[in-house]
């Protein structure tokens, strides 16, 4: 089986009030951190002040107020510059937003499976939880 170094990777911009991550979103990302779901590549805290200002800190910068003392970023950078610029645009001014690269473990398994076997994926498409389960809530109350 080919066996892949990384596997696919999501980035979120996840808005939140104030200028850190919620305890809740901290717990989360460690549950599935541990549990080998994901690994967690890149991590930054954008703010925008009510002018639109934006600042950036750096995962070292937030790292142990977050409670992340022993998580250790992969590939610190693969959110880049630009990348930051045109995200940072997606945080509403007066709030905070985390800027994360997550590699999905268990997608990195199937993407080896599908080269081994000659296969490219061609295309794939995330459909939002919100989205998933606004059409299914309403798909089973037509019901």
């Amino acid at each position: 089986m080919t066996a892949f170094e990384y596997g696919p990777v999501d980035v979120y911009v996840v808005s939140f009030e104030g200028d850190r991550l919620d305890e809740a979103t901290a717990s989360a990302l460690g549950e599935l951190m541990v549990g080998d779901e994901i690994r967690l590549l890149d991590l930054l805290i954008v703010s925008r002040d009510g002018d639109g200002e934006v600042t950036v800190r750096e995962y070292e910068e937030f790292r142990d107020d977050a409670g992340f003392t022993v998580v250790e970023l992969e590939a610190s950078g693969v959110i880049g510059d630009e990348d930051i610029d045109e995200l940072a645009d997606t945080i509403p001014p007066g709030t905070s937003g985390a800027i994360m690269a997550i590699e999905l473990l268990w997608a990195k398994k199937l993407a080896s499976a599908f080269a081994a076997s000659g296969g490219d994926v061609l295309q794939v498409e995330r459909i939002p939880a919100t989205v998933v389960n606004e059409v299914l809530a309403e798909a089973s109350y037509e019901e």
